[in-house]
């Protein structure tokens, strides 16, 4: 495992913390779709939701990035923590209270839409002020390790708890879980504004959607991603699949819990060996093998008449998955303005987050209509033949080579970070092979 990032003390207390309240923000994703089947027994009601997500998250990103360009990004961060807190504290009041009402989910879900939309836009924008360019694809690979090794206890106890402690408990798990991560917040530095375009006026706010449509490297890399969350993330078909194909109990179980885990499973243990492709130049090339491989692993799943199998499918998936978000990530950052930085993240935030929303919208509405095994099969089969034509059609995707990563940082006082530079690549409009900047010497080789 690739550890150089957490020599940083900021980003250490930010990974440690991250791990408490991965466990507890894993609940409510079981939590509130097994909900929402429990309370209607459609897919098409878990689908819609994710509309509703959507919209309110598509909202926040792009405000919030502006926001991010012209605030301190700690302050942003930390209220955006504490928003979503409150949102999974209503979660909790609503269950207790043993409301029903379907309307009252969708305000608490666009609730959930808009904070996360917030805490991964600024996070993205935080988190390359913290670490060195050259450790981007070390630090994404860490950050979700973390992230993914909560989740796989987080779906299985939820499953496992929902028949004996009910939702409101596992709801309120969730706002508690939260006070960690706002510590970690609140211990950063300070991450004012650089000077640049940062004011957050309604032109500016769409900035980020121009800087990255200007780059035909950028535009294929979410392109392929894209392709992948869409047609290859059947989500909302778990609890389908949990209770008509592996025949789990109404509203829940174990079995339900299980197909949960299993992608974080995958993600977990390839995380454990991250330190094998971190250190690879070769983003573009791994970003496309990894999505391929992924939806293959999808078309498996929905083959998969037994359980174990589709367990299995969705291990391999979470690895290959894992491959893929990071170097997409650290390619999305490294190209980055500082200045622009928050509205790109917003920009990015509404694609690569709210792509599963629409994936679980499509799933859930064609599942309903022909049956969800034919679909998950369909959606990896596009997945992979839509990769393989993005790469066709720009090869400077699967040229792209950046620089090797930077030796380990020394660990100094946070006080003293210096963010790293933007990382200018060149070549990026004729869809050549650009190549990364090396890290500046001094701020972003020591990164602290």
């Amino acid at each position: 495992m690739d550890r150089r990032p957490l020599a940083i003390p900021a980003y250490r207390r930010l990974w440690l913390a991250s791990a408490v309240g991965a466990v507890g923000g894993s609940f409510s994703v079981v939590a509130i779709p097994a909900q929402l089947f429990a309370v209607t027994g459609s897919s098409a009601a878990v689908g819609a939701s994710a509309a509703v997500s959507l919209v309110a998250l598509v909202a926040a990103a792009l405000w919030t990035g502006a926001v991010a360009d012209a605030r301190d990004r700690r302050t942003v961060l930390l209220a955006a923590h504490c928003g979503l807190a409150l949102t999974y504290t209503g979660l909790w009041a609503q269950a207790a209270l043993g409301r029903r009402s379907v309307p009252v989910l969708l305000v608490l879900v666009a609730c959930q839409g808009l904070t996360l939309g917030a805490v991964m836009t600024t996070m993205g924008a935080a988190v390359p002020r913290l670490v060195p360019a050259g450790l981007l694809p070390a630090a994404n690979s860490l950050s979700s390790l973390v992230r993914y090794a909560g989740s796989i206890l987080g779906p299985v106890l939820a499953g496992a708890l929902i028949p004996l402690v009910g939702l409101g408990t596992l709801y309120l798990c969730d706002a508690v879980a939260l006070l960690a991560v706002v510590w970690a917040v609140v211990r950063l530095p300070p991450l004012p504004p650089r000077p640049g375009p940062a004011r957050s006026t309604p032109g500016r706010v769409l900035a980020g959607f121009r800087y990255v449509a200007g780059s035909r490297l950028l535009v294929a890399v979410l392109a392929v991603d894209l392709a992948a969350m869409v047609f290859g993330m059947p989500v909302a078909l778990f609890p389908e699949l949990a209770r008509h194909t592996y025949g789990g109990p109404a509203g829940g179980g174990t079995t339900l819990g299980l197909l949960y885990a299993a992608y974080p499973a995958g993600v977990f243990a390839i995380g454990l060996a991250s330190g094998t492709f971190t250190r690879a130049t070769r983003h573009g090339a791994l970003l496309a093998v990894a999505a391929t491989a992924w939806g293959a692993g999808v078309v498996l799943l929905g083959l998969a008449s037994r359980l174990w199998l589709a367990l299995t499918a969705l291990v391999l998936g979470g690895a290959v998955n894992f491959v893929l978000s990071t170097f997409r990530n650290a390619l999305t950052q490294a190209l980055g303005d500082d200045a622009l930085r928050g509205r790109v993240q917003g920009s990015l935030t509404v694609v690569t987050i709210g792509g599963p929303q629409v994936g679980n919208l499509l799933h859930g509405a064609a599942g309903s209509a022909f049956g969800a095994r034919p679909v998950i099969c369909a959606g990896g089969l596009l997945t992979t033949l839509t990769v393989l034509a993005i790469v066709w059609r720009v090869p400077g995707l699967r040229r792209y080579t950046a620089t090797a990563p930077s030796p380990r940082p020394a660990a100094t006082s946070t006080a003293a970070v210096s963010p790293p530079g933007p990382g200018a690549v060149v070549g990026e409009s004729n869809g050549t092979c650009p190549r990364a900047e090396p890290p500046r010497s001094g701020a972003a080789a020591g990164g602290a």
